[in-house]
């Protein structure tokens, strides 16, 4: 089953705030949906498998997928939206399909699709700006009023409000009856653009070729028997976080989990675990080349 994102360019900006208490309101904005404008005691990041750093607007073209990213810092409930600026909300998480569970431990990642799941989310026209809103919060919070779910919806929840605005006071409505403090939000961006999906990446003469099965097969992969192993990619065929997406397939498809994902600068690293076996797997940036290493358990 394929679940496709619906992505299109906002026509206005949101530039009110709801009226209420300075202090226990929570603040709309056209930048970030909904924001908790006290300090809270859980932390939240919401991001995009081409920018682990959150820090930049990654593009895609129609037809490529896109994994969404989120993490806590204390065990909490995340709640994740995708806004179409149109008026469509589509509530990504939680849903009833293998992975959908909401409860995110803390300090960990978890993605949406994962390993479990027997679908992929497909990048789609109309072309602009997409906005991925992550609500976590330390109790479950009560979305009945947002979202309901129906057996002919493929596991996704039918969503009741449209457009940002709605969305945001909604959700002002979910949090108020739970402690301020618990409860805090992160937005992620990313541009539809025209052009072909991007192709993988092509290795540098002389290394190893890795493949990229579907299904998981042991001993496909070059590395699946070594303990270290490394390949370099001619950097001009594709970005950074895009390489580092391509290997972690290979690792997820051979049954390994994300752990957690770091980028500084030119340098992604990442770590993955297999019941008791871990995996390390780093993509960094050396001359004109990506050098990628995988280091795991025997």
């Amino acid at each position: 089953m394929k679940k496709i994102l619906s992505l299109t360019v906002p026509t206005a900006l949101i530039a009110s705030a709801l009226i209420g208490s300075a202090s226990a309101t929570p603040r709309i904005t056209a930048q970030s949906i909904i924001v908790n404008p006290v300090q809270t005691n859980v932390a939240v990041r919401v991001w995009v498998d081409r920018d682990p750093s959150g820090n930049v607007v990654p593009n895609y073209a129609p037809g490529e997928r896109i994994h969404l990213y989120t993490s806590v810092d204390q065990d909490a409930y995340v709640y994740l939206f995708n806004v179409d600026p149109q008026g469509k909300v589509d509530l990504v998480l939680p849903n009833q399909l293998s992975g959908g569970q909401n409860f995110v431990k803390a300090n960990t990642t978890k993605v949406f699709p994962d390993s479990r799941d027997n679908f992929t989310f497909d990048i789609a026209a109309p072309y602009g700006l997409n906005k991925v809103l992550a609500l976590a919060s330390t109790t479950p919070l009560n979305l009945d009023q947002i979202a309901s779910f129906r057996s002919q919806q493929g596991g996704f929840a039918t969503v009741n409000v449209q457009g940002q605005q709605q969305l945001a006071q909604a959700l002002s409505i979910v949090v108020t009856p739970v402690a301020q403090n618990t409860w805090t939000s992160d937005t992620a961006y990313y541009n539809v653009v025209q052009g072909r999906p991007a192709q993988r990446p092509n290795p540098v003469q002389g290394y190893p070729v890795p493949t990229y099965p579907t299904q998981p097969i042991q001993g496909t992969y070059p590395w699946a028997t070594q303990g270290q192993w490394s390949v370099y990619v001619d950097i001009n065929t594709d970005s950074l976080a895009r390489t580092h997406e391509q290997y972690a397939n290979q690792l997820r498809s051979q049954g390994y989990r994300l752990v957690t994902i770091r980028q500084n600068g030119n340098h992604i690293r990442s770590e993955w675990q297999r019941g008791q076996q871990t995996a390390l797997l780093e993509v960094k940036q050396q001359g004109g080349r990506y050098r990628v290493q995988i280091e795991r358990d025997n």
